[in-house]
């Protein structure tokens, strides 16, 4: 067994995905922040790594200004009690702006390390919203979304993903 035992660590996530919930509703992310330790490292794969509390602050306020509705919603999860991780895949939602239960999303995975007192030291987004937030974000202004501002943040790193070649397919 671990430093944290698997119920501690399930109420640090319930307590995590709270905070999140609170931020999408208010619009105000500056909370979010506070789920980490002082010095705490996010890997953001998009975005780059962030060293600090005050870092991830300053990021996810700039990151959800033009959106600062989304959702993000914990669509599974997996304990690792031996290192203090969980890791949990999550959605990014955007509702529709006039069909209610009607979403337009994309997936994340993000692993995160516990530290104890309910506050994470590391966490580590896995996706590709370089590829997925354009098709995403679109269709939802196709639908009748509206940005609050334009986007505050350059992707540091822009993954290109190759066609997926079918069999049968024509070279």
């Amino acid at each position: 067994m671990g430093r944290f035992s698997r119920a501690e660590l399930s109420d640090a996530l319930h307590h995590y995905g709270a905070r999140v919930d609170r931020c999408s509703a208010s619009g105000d992310w500056r909370p979010f922040a506070d789920l980490f330790t002082v010095d705490v490292e996010y890997i953001e794969h998009a975005y780059g790594i962030l060293h600090g509390r005050e870092a991830v602050r300053s990021w996810i306020v700039d990151v959800m200004a033009p959106f600062p509705q989304m959702r993000l919603t914990h669509a599974w999860e997996a304990y690792d009690e031996e290192n203090g991780a969980i890791v949990v895949g999550i959605d990014n939602v955007l509702d529709h702006p006039t069909e209610p239960g009607v979403e337009f999303g994309f997936i994340n995975v993000s692993r995160m390390t516990y530290a104890g007192d309910g506050l994470f030291s590391v966490q580590e987004d896995v996706y590709n919203p370089a590829r997925d937030a354009p098709r995403v974000v679109g269709e939802w202004l196709r639908a009748g979304g509206k940005l609050l501002c334009q986007p505050r943040l350059r992707m540091k790193h822009v993954f290109v993903t190759p066609p997926v070649k079918t069999v049968g397919q024509a070279r």
